[in-house]
């Protein structure tokens, strides 16, 4: 997923995956090493996945592989695919605390927006089945996609955050300073703090997104009141295409 990526990353990561010839070489190392397991999920293990899961091991086909076949493994028990909207307990609260947007930021990517201030009504079990299928629709939204094309924006009491973490307030900054220690250096470039009352940070989210769209929570002028009959025909679409269904999950 993307955050806020500063060009260094980038370049450090194009260093890493090589020429279009190498990155395709690597792809298929890791079909060979992932041997029947490509059979059983055809349509999970595409081109698209196995070059996800290589960027965000730094093109390593060996981390790569060893980090497919753990998800294979859980994805087998917990069936994340048959997972649909209706499955999903107390759908039009949630939908409120963790939603997919409707628009895109400026460079195209689908915008996952969570407001974790808003309290949950389900337990931890329910609120990660919740997590895992808007993880589903994310990662067939991005299917076609060469490059990371997620911007995930959480909210927390006025601190805004761009990052893969959902982020409590600015104590945490000084936490994040010794955990990014232990974490992956492209991890680290992911993580932006950005705050209400700070110009700058009107600035970075005025460059990533088109403010008209985006909600007045984080700095936008889009004051439209969230439409729950619209996002349940979104979520329900998006079942369809993914082949879930009620049916299937039971």
């Amino acid at each position: 997923m993307s955050y806020l990526l500063k060009a260094k990353s980038w370049v450090s990561q194009e260093k890493a995956a090589g020429s279009l010839d190498e990155q395709h070489d690597k792809i298929n190392e890791v079909r060979e090493l992932l041997g029947s397991l490509t059979a059983e999920m055809p349509s999970f293990l595409s081109e698209s996945t196995i070059r996800r899961f290589l960027r965000a091991k730094s093109w390593s086909t060996e981390q790569a592989t060893k980090a497919l076949k753990e998800t294979i493994k859980w994805r087998r028990q917990c069936r994340p695919d048959t997972i649909c909207w209706e499955d999903i307990h107390e759908r039009e609260h949630e939908a409120r605390r963790a939603y997919i947007a409707d628009y895109l930021d400026k460079n195209g990517r689908t915008v996952f927006i969570s407001k974790p201030a808003i309290k949950s009504k389900l337990s931890s079990k329910d609120q990660i089945k919740h997590l895992v299928y808007n993880l589903e629709i994310l990662a067939m939204l991005s299917e076609n996609e060469q490059d990371e094309c997620v911007a995930w924006l959480t909210d927390f009491q006025g601190l805004m955050a761009v990052a893969i973490l959902s982020n409590p307030p600015k104590i945490f900054e000084s936490f994040w300073k010794i955990v990014r220690h232990f974490l992956e250096p492209e991890m680290n470039q992911k993580v932006k703090f950005l705050y209400t009352n700070n110009p700058e940070s009107h600035k970075t989210v005025a460059d990533m997104f088109d403010l008209d769209n985006l909600e007045t929570t984080f700095g936008g002028r889009n004051k439209v009141a969230f439409d729950m009959d619209k996002y349940n025909e979104r979520m329900k679409r998006n079942d369809q295409m993914r082949g879930a269904s009620k049916h299937a999950n039971a």
